[in-house]
């Protein structure tokens, strides 16, 4: 194996350069040194340890959280010709003691594990008795407790630093707001200096939000231009999973339920359909997810309002993972938010975790009622920002809107003159001029703002209120009591009193024309030899039994299909073919591309 990183990407994975900062992340942590990395989804994190682990000495060990995910990552690095292999429970006897025999040979570049099965003595011990190159542990956002992921198995890998003081480790994650980031980083003794934070844009993917009218009519009317694609459809139950499921199968798509009261061989096996085959739409809770790795999702449907913002994040990410044009559509009403606050306040958690998970709400609601570019407002949640996209419905089909400078005036004095600590509740009462045992107690029936919001009702100010947490005028007391507070552009806006564009509250939802989110990603004579690819591609991949895209990408088919390649030296110059895969898959694919 060659020992030069850029050898190595070319050879292995058959790209000629690096991407962002993959390039200073695999020079930081060849020099030994530990890393935390934030990329996006599809940005590219997992060559930031598998390539220093191909070219440390020693066994490079992946920390990953589900089995289906560490399954689907092996089998694309042994198509690619690495050694890598995955030590689960579903390995017993002679296979597990096979496995360990080729780790101890130096017969594995990469081991993946959960960090329970990590975590088991008789595991730390066979891997103290040998090298390892680097310790990687993906999906590090689960390591937070106040996170949307959390694992408390995550947590207890803070025991690595001391069992391998002298290995590299490397924290990986693309969710993590930036009090998650500091916490990941403290947690795993990453250090502060070791941070690599790329962003959180995913420029691919067309985002959108739309109030509920009829949830199914609205997702087969989203649907209908999209026959033939990868999707998945989030709902909040089980019922609404399979009614969901139903519905789409009897409009003419291939679609399968996805839920934790099914059988786990069920679950199982259509999770393995949606990975193997092409076109088909899993519906499904947020029990499905995490694991899928599969690059060609199209689009993402929340038939219900999610969690969080950083759950939305995180489930919308599944798409467009090739970097091909994909979509998202959320789908909310009153009622989510009723049942979301119920599940909030009802739980068991601790009062300090409901509180972030009211902010975090909040925070989502703030995007879907935001008339403010939505890419704008996801990326300002997580600390980054950009300019107005142009690639999403706000940008596309702008809400009716409302100058809002004066209600954000109000809200703003109020919130002021009550003191920038009481939650969101009392401080619209203030406006309404509500009385209350608290309100009078305080004497906030004497201020100037008490009353002199009348002109909306609660549910309007509740809509403002968002969005001016949106636009960054008001935060929320994360780990406080949800207090509200003016941020530093709320006092500059008192000051110069710009204008100010809100959303109207929409009470229907206005009829529009279905709108096609992807483009043509290849001209159209292209289409018909792309379509013969992927026919090759799937017969390849039914014959072992491995997911189409573990062999090549569609990116990578579309490109074959725009160059035409005549030759295997031709081939070998389209981004994703490497050495190994030329070896395996080449004649075959110039067959098609030629003809034959």
């Amino acid at each position: 194996m060659p020992a030069d990183p850029l050898s190595i990407l070319t050879s292995v994975y058959g790209y000629d350069s690096f991407r962002g900062r993959q390039r200073d992340i695999i020079d930081h942590v060849l020099a030994g040194n530990h890393a935390f990395v934030l990329m996006p989804t599809g940005g590219g994190k997992s060559l930031c340890y598998q390539i220093p682990a191909l070219i440390r000495p020693g066994l490079g060990l992946v920390v990953s959280p589900l089995i289906a995910l560490m399954e689907d990552q092996v089998a694309a690095l042994r198509q690619a010709g690495v050694k890598a292999a995955a030590l689960n429970s579903r390995l017993w006897g002679p296979e597990k003691e096979l496995l360990w025999r080729e780790a101890e040979e130096g017969e594995l570049d990469l081991l993946y594990m959960a960090p329970e099965t990590l975590l088991k003595p008789e595991n730390i011990a066979r891997l103290k008795a040998q090298p390892l190159s680097l310790i990687a542990i993906d999906e590090a956002h689960c390591v937070s407790q106040w996170g949307h992921d959390f694992r408390p198995e995550y947590r207890a890998l803070d025991c690595l630093a001391g069992l391998f003081p002298g290995v590299p480790r490397l924290a990986l994650t693309a969710t993590a707001d930036t009090p998650t980031q500091a916490e990941i980083v403290q947690h795993l003794d990453i250090g502060d200096g070791n941070r690599f934070v790329s962003g959180f844009d995913r420029p691919n993917i067309r985002y959108g939000a739309a109030e509920k009218v009829n949830t199914t009519q609205q997702v087969l009317h989203f649907l209908k231009a999209r026959k033939g694609e990868s999707g998945i459809v989030y709902c909040l139950s089980k019922r609404k999973t399979e009614d969901m499921a139903e519905a789409l199968n009897d409009h003419g798509f291939t679609a399968l339920p996805y839920h934790a009261g099914m059988e786990m061989k069920a679950r199982e096996a259509n999770q393995r359909r949606f990975q193997h085959e092409q076109g088909l739409i899993m519906v499904a809770t947020i029990a499905f997810g995490m694991g899928i790795d599969k690059p060609d999702v199209r689009f993402v449907v929340h038939a219900d309002l999610p969690a969080s913002i950083e759950a939305y994040y995180q489930e919308t990410g599944r798409a467009g993972r090739d970097g091909l044009p994909a979509e998202a559509l959320m789908l909310y009403g009153a009622a989510d938010m009723v049942l979301r606050r119920r599940f909030i306040e009802e739980g068991d958690a601790p009062d300090a975790r409901k509180q972030v998970e009211r902010r975090k709400l909040d925070a989502l609601l703030g995007f879907a009622e935001s008339s403010q570019c939505r890419r704008q407002v996801l990326l300002r949640y997580f600390g980054d920002d950009g300019r107005p996209c142009g690639n999403c419905d706000v940008c596309l089909d702008p809400p009716e809107t409302f100058d809002g400078a004066i209600a954000a005036q109000k809200l703003l004095s109020c919130i002021y003159r009550t003191g920038e600590r009481f939650g969101q509740a009392h401080v619209v009462s203030v406006l309404l001029g509500e009385h209350d045992e608290r309100i009078d107690r305080l004497g906030h029936d004497k201020l100037s703002t008490f009353g002199i919001g009348q002109e909306h009702d609660r549910n309007a100010w509740r809509s403002i209120l968002r969005q001016l947490i949106a636009h960054g005028l008001i935060t929320v007391d994360v780990t406080g009591h949800g207090g509200l507070s003016i941020s530093q552009e709320g006092r500059q806006f008192l000051r110069d009193r710009p204008a100010l564009s809100l959303r109207i509250l929409k009470k229907t939802k206005r009829d529009r024309k279905a709108r096609r989110a992807t483009v043509d990603t290849l001209p159209a004579a292209d289409e018909a030899l792309f379509g013969r690819l992927r026919a090759k591609r799937l017969e390849l991949a039914k014959a072992q039994n491995v997911p189409p895209y573990v062999i090549f990408h569609d990116k990578t088919l579309a490109e074959m299909a725009a160059r035409a390649p005549r030759s295997i030296a031709e081939l070998a110059g389209i981004p994703g073919v490497g050495e190994t895969k030329l070896a395996r898959y080449g004649e075959a694919f110039l067959e098609i591309i030629n003809g034959s």
